[in-house]
């Protein structure tokens, strides 16, 4: 049986079936396994069989791959004419990029997975909307996976209108948030529904300008701001979340409620949606493992440290088993939403530098291996 399809067939996208997603993983790593040579020779070097998968609990001892692999290795299992979209990471300013493959079986389930979770916390919607994006305007030259899910996003209702703050002019990409605030005054004034969405930093930047404007307006009844991406480059100028919903509140007049927040990587495509408390559940498609950052030991929930994602969802890239250079812990308190899975608070990142993990042998592996 396809244990894979089926576990993306769950319909209520917070349904833990641990059976289930046990023998997804397995059949996952196991096709991984026989159909990509790399990855065997990682799994291999740790004496790590893929049948060995059968409880939970054994899904912690898959070995994992840092994002930082991908930047310098491109996996791909089975035929490279099977392959429907290239994907690469957003990057950051003197860093290598991830290239991430997906076959048109993989954007079916991930498709299906968008739809339950957007039905779910009710984004998606048949009445027309603006869209203001602070993110890349969408061209095809651009393979970045933000700036894809960014132009998908604007399908999840009749779009009135588009418009991007880095937008592209003259073969390249250039911010423009005096055209946003202009844009957004406008459409205070109107009466349709304006849904943000792109990176934090972006869209902190376009808040705190109109405010040191003196520019503050309330949006129409049934705007959504929506946020992903992270900060990258603008740590420094990262601000608590109290302090943006504050801000947001104060610009564009939307409360908390109206605030949503995605978590996700190129490497790990799994939709992670905040739910009405600020959560990020852990949905029915992954499973996520803290693990001490010096050890790698996995934690008890309740603990601090860098997080591992699993999913079976990918049947292009070994993306099984990825570990982030995030730090998080996960919750099992019962959550005001109602939703009953645990769920991951994302805490920050630590230098990739310090990460040390089992993909260091592996790399070496395939380098020994090309010579």
């Amino acid at each position: 049986m396809d244990h894979i399809k089926k576990l993306f067939n769950i319909r209520d996208p917070y349904l833990y079936d641990d059976k289930l997603f046990v023998q997804a993983m397995r059949e996952n790593v196991c096709w991984h396994y026989n159909q990509n040579k790399d990855y065997r020779r990682i799994l291999d070097s740790f004496s790590f069989k893929p049948n060995d998968i059968k409880k939970i609990t054994d899904l912690e001892n898959i070995p994992f791959i840092p994002t930082l692999y991908f930047k310098h290795h491109y996996l791909l299992s089975g035929k490279k004419r099977i392959i429907q979209i290239n994907a690469t990471s957003s990057g950051t300013s003197g860093r290598n990029k991830s290239m991430i493959s997906f076959d048109f079986y993989t954007l079916k389930r991930l498709f299906r997975m968008v739809i339950r979770l957007f039905k779910y916390h009710k984004i998606l919607s048949f009445r027309f909307q603006r869209f203001v994006i602070f993110g890349y305007e969408h061209t095809f030259r651009n393979n970045k996976a933000v700036a894809k899910s960014a132009w998908a996003f604007t399908f999840t209702s009749p779009a009135k209108s588009k418009d991007y703050a880095i937008r592209y002019v003259d073969g390249e990409y250039k911010v423009d948030l005096p055209n946003i605030e202009r844009k957004l005054v406008k459409y205070a004034k109107g009466s349709t529904p304006v849904r943000t969405l792109g990176f934090p930093a972006y869209t902190y930047f376009l808040l705190k300008q109109m405010n040191e404007h003196g520019i503050n307006v309330k949006l129409p009844k049934g705007s959504l701001m929506t946020l992903g991406g992270g900060w990258k480059q603008f740590t420094a100028e990262k601000v608590s979340k109290e302090d943006f919903y504050k801000l947001a509140k104060k610009v564009l007049g939307l409360d908390s409620e109206s605030i949503i927040e995605f978590f996700g990587a190129v490497e790990h495509p799994i939709m992670w949606t905040q739910c009405k408390c600020h959560h990020f559940h852990v949905p029915a498609y992954a499973r996520v493992i803290i693990r001490d950052a010096d050890t790698l030991v996995p934690l008890p929930h309740g603990q601090k440290g860098l997080i591992n994602l699993l999913t079976p969802a990918s049947k292009s890239c070994p993306l099984s088993s990825i570990m982030t250079d995030d730090i998080g812990i996960i919750h099992d308190e019962e959550c005001p939403c109602g939703i009953k899975t645990p769920y991951l608070e994302i805490l920050g990142r630590v230098g990739i530098d310090d990460i040390k993990t089992c993909a260091e042998g592996a790399t070496e592996l395939l380098k020994s291996d090309k010579k």
